[in-house]
């Protein structure tokens, strides 16, 4: 697939397209990364880009003839015709929260397009020449480069040869739970043991103790996660233990 990634600021992107797993995909070529300034769309020598809102108030406003330039160059016109696996995303505050499922959307695109918002945003014209509005999360930045990144590694880590397809099967979100804790060498660390069930070697222990592990995390800390999820009768059994006790200890 492609990403296009359009920005005021390109060198922030410089070490993000060095990360191993851009650069296994691009090497792999299951990716083509393109990162675009959108002040080369801007008119004069100056570049001028962002001009104060109507109607007074703080800050700056980015103005539309260089983003939407900026986007149609980026589509190009035998996109618009080809029709079907391109979506233009702008990165927004205001718009629906990124989650899992948009994640794994996107990386079934031919081309995704990120279009990176700064200042006080864009002006609201802009927002109807996209496709979809997408947030990181209830909080503001200072601009649209690092949710940007966020969403593009969410989903680059989802194609053919980024990393091994068994790496993301277990992970948090991808079966409606969070996942279950890791414990990794050495055994016993500043007095704390790795639990017995882990090193036990007998695989159906360590399978429930990792989704009863599951469920208890995501019972404490995402019990939103639980009401959309369709329980398997074993799930529903560990979920009856863990409320019973309403201690959530492993």
């Amino acid at each position: 697939m492609k990403i296009s990634i359009l920005t005021m600021f390109p060198e922030m992107f410089d070490s993000f397209l060095n990360t191993p797993v851009v650069r296994r995909a691009i090497r792999k070529e299951s990716l083509v990364l393109e990162i675009v300034d959108i002040r080369e769309f801007a008119p004069g020598s100056f570049r001028h880009i962002d001009d104060s809102p109507f109607g007074g108030g703080p800050g700056m406003v980015m103005r539309c003839q260089p983003v939407a330039d900026a986007l149609r160059k980026v589509r190009g016109r035998e996109e618009e015709q080809a029709g079907g696996g391109v979506v233009t995303a702008a990165l927004t505050p205001a718009g629906k929260v990124f989650d899992q499922a948009a994640a794994h959307e996107f990386a079934g695109l031919r081309h995704l397009i990120l279009l990176c918002g700064h200042y006080e945003g864009l002006d609201e014209r802009i927002f109807r020449r996209v496709d979809r509005e997408i947030s990181i999360g209830d909080f503001v930045m200072t601009g649209g480069e690092i949710p940007a990144m966020a969403v593009a590694d969410a989903v680059i880590r989802l194609l053919p040869g980024a990393i091994r397809a068994e790496s993301t099967g277990e992970e948090s979100f991808e079966n409606g739970l969070l996942e279950y804790p890791q414990y990794t060498q050495p055994a016993v660390f500043e007095g704390e043991a790795v639990l017995e069930v882990l090193l036990s070697g007998n695989h159906e222990k360590i399978r429930r103790w990792r989704l009863r592990e599951s469920l208890r995390r995501t019972l404490e800390r995402r019990p939103d996660l639980l009401e959309k999820r369709v329980m398997t009768e074993e799930e529903k059994e560990i979920l009856a233990e863990l409320r019973a006790t309403a201690t959530f200890s492993s």
